[in-house]
C-alpha cells in the first residue's frame, strides 16, 4: 500500500461528523508534505459520496445527500416519486432530527432509489452518529432492495464505535408510494428495536462478564481503610513481615 494510500484508509475511515478532526491530525503527522490533503481529492469525493454528506443546493433550504444526482421529474416514475416523497416525508420527520430525504428515477426511469440520511452530532458529549438507508424500488417486479447502515462514535475516555450493516430485501404488492413507505417505516422500527435488544443483551451478557465485582479474595473493599491496608496481609490474607 503506497503512503497517500494509507492516508486516504484514514480519511475514507472518519467517523460521522469528524472528518475535520481527522484531516488536522494528518496535517500534524505530515508538516514535512505541506500539499499531502490536495492528493486526497479522490479520498474526499469517495467519502462523501458513500456517507451521504447532505449539502443545500442553490435556492434550496433542505439539504440534500451528497451521493445523489439531480433528474428531471417527467418520466414515467414521476407519480412514483412525489407520492414516495409525500409518505415518506411525515415518517422522516417524525423519527430523524436533521434528516435530508430523497427520491430518484434511476436507470431510465426504470427504477426509482429512495435515500435516507440523518446526522447527529455531539462533540460536548463526545459522541456522534450517522443512519443511513439507501432502497431500489423496481416498479416491475414489486421488489424493494437495500441497506441500512448505523454508524456511531464514543470517544470520552475511550474510544467504542458502533458499524453496523442490515441488507433489506422485501416485496410490496401495491407498488405505490404509501406502500413503499410502509416497508421502509417497518423495517427500520424492526431494526431499531432488534439494535436495543443487542445492546441490552450485550450489557446483562458480555460485557457484565468482562467486569470483576469482587476482587480475588471474593470480599469487597472497605474504601475508607484503603490506606491503611498493608498489600499482602490485609487484602491477600496472608502474613506479611513489617
Amino acid at each position: 500500500m503506497s503512503h497517500i494510500e494509507t492516508v486516504s484508509a484514514f480519511v475514507e475511515g472518519a467517523p460521522p461528523g469528524e472528518l475535520a478532526d481527522v484531516i488536522a491530525d494528518i496535517k500534524a503527522l505530515t508538516a514535512s508534505e505541506p500539499n499531502i490533503v490536495e492528493e486526497l481529492t479522490p479520498a474526499f469525493e469517495k467519502y462523501n459520496e458513500e456517507q451521504f454528506i447532505t449539502l443545500k443546493l442553490p435556492g434550496s433550504s433542505e439539504p440534500k445527500a451528497s451521493a445523489v444526482q439531480s433528474h428531471l421529474l417527467e418520466g414515467p416514475q414521476t407519480d412514483l416519486v412525489k407520492s414516495t416523497l409525500k409518505s415518506l416525508g411525515a415518517y422522516v420527520k417524525e423519527h430523524f432530527p436533521n434528516a435530508a430525504l430523497g427520491a430518484y428515477p434511476i436507470e431510465s426511469d426504470s427504477k426509482v432509489a429512495i435515500v435516507i440520511v440523518a446526522n447527529k452530532y455531539s462533540p460536548n458529549n463526545f459522541w456522534n452518529g450517522r443512519w443511513r438507508s439507501l432502497y431500489i424500488f423496481d416498479p416491475s417486479s414489486g421488489r424493494l432492495e437495500g441497506s441500512i447502515k448505523v454508524d456511531v462514535h464514543y470517544y470520552e475516555d475511550g474510544n467504542v464505535r458502533l458499524l453496523t450493516s442490515k441488507p433489506i430485501a422485501a416485496s410490496i404488492s401495491s407498488g405505490t408510494g404509501a406502500g413503499i413507505a410502509k416497508e421502509i417505516a417497518s423495517t427500520e422500527k424492526k431494526y431499531q428495536e432488534d439494535l436495543n435488544k443487542s445492546f441490552v443483551s450485550l450489557s446483562e451478557g458480555a460485557f457484565k462478564g468482562l467486569r470483576r465485582q469482587l476482587p480475588v479474595t471474593r470480599q469487597k473493599i472497605e474504601w475508607d481503610r484503603v490506606t491503611g491496608y498493608r498489600l499482602g496481609q490485609d487484602i491477600g490474607g496472608g502474613s506479611s513481615k513489617r
